[in-house]
């Protein structure tokens, strides 16, 4: 709402089109963003829209408008293509990220969550597994994209990470602690300028150890591509379609949060195939191919 403000802000809402979005739309494509991104935007004004015209009413019992203006979304051509890390390529980027992001890229890309999932965890999601000495964590559907409560189980290093934030916040699982005697604030979000500083000189190191350029998708590399890895990293340990939707959150035709004790068994197993320290885990390499990426 407020990028859309400066071009739409003073409109009636009968004013507002495609027509009249048309200026916001050009700033938006000649500042560079995706088309996605766009239709984001879009998309809300279109909800505002419908809503405006079939449910909100006034003190007449009258919409607000007669009818809902369409608002079309633009075909998504110019999606980036995800970027599994290799090992040695997460091990740069790690090295270089500020000691609260590395930790929460660790987590990342051994649980395939989300973004705000991992920034949102909380101590009170956790739940204990019995004769396993671990636990899980539960993050309800409301903190989640598809709405689905999500099952987030631990391997080793998942579970390293977990270990080493006990204590330091009361709520929040992943915090930032500025100095000696401040107290710990949760991060709110990992896809800043000090991730994008990171993937600058990660590239750079890049560059010297391999004496090379290095590949565009690393040095643009996203928080997302993080879930990418995670979910490269299995299919190429051969765990089974159904695990990896289960892992990942991915929406199924199961009740992803009612597993007996063999079932969150069996997925910590296939998640720790995911990490690079299990003898288990396959050589696996990404072939990087103009237009996409092939695992091998």
């Amino acid at each position: 709402m407020k990028q859309l403000d400066p071009f739409i802000g003073e409109l009636e809402l009968q004013q507002v089109h495609m027509g009249s979005l048309q200026p916001f739309i050009e700033h938006r494509r000649s500042s560079g963003v995706k088309t996605k991104t766009v239709n984001a935007a879009l998309a809300v004004v279109r909800r505002i829209v419908n809503l405006a015209a079939y449910e909100w009413m006034d003190e007449r019992g009258l919409t607000w408008l007669e009818a809902a203006t369409r608002i079309k979304l633009f075909p998504i051509k110019d999606a980036r293509t995800p970027y599994p890390l290799s090992q040695e390529e997460q091990a740069v980027l790690l090295k270089e990220l500020p000691e609260h992001l590395a930790r929460m890229a660790l987590f990342k890309v051994n649980t395939g969550c989300r973004e705000q999932e991992v920034c949102n965890l909380r101590w009170d999601y956790e739940v204990k597994v019995p004769g396993l000495n671990t636990s899980v964590f539960i993050i309800p559907g409301e903190g989640v994209k598809n709405g689905d409560d999500r099952l987030v189980v631990l391997n080793s290093v998942a579970k390293g990470v977990i270990e080493s934030m006990r204590g330091l916040h009361s709520t929040h699982v992943f915090v930032r602690v500025r100095g000696k005697k401040a107290k710990a604030e949760p991060v709110t979000k990992m896809y800043n300028t000090a991730w994008k500083s990171a993937r600058e000189r990660a590239a750079t190191a890049w560059a010297k150890r391999q004496d090379a350029a290095a590949p565009e998708g690393f040095r643009k590399v996203r928080v997302h591509d993080l879930k990418h890895t995670f979910g490269r990293r299995l299919r190429a340990a051969g765990v089974s379609f159904e695990d990896r939707q289960d892992l990942l959150g991915h929406r199924s035709g199961r009740i992803t949060t009612h597993y007996s004790r063999a079932e969150i068994g069996k997925l910590i197993e296939a998640a720790e195939k995911a990490c690079s320290k299990s003898r288990k885990s396959p050589a696996t390499f990404w072939l990087r191919l103009p237009g996409g990426v092939v695992s091998a």
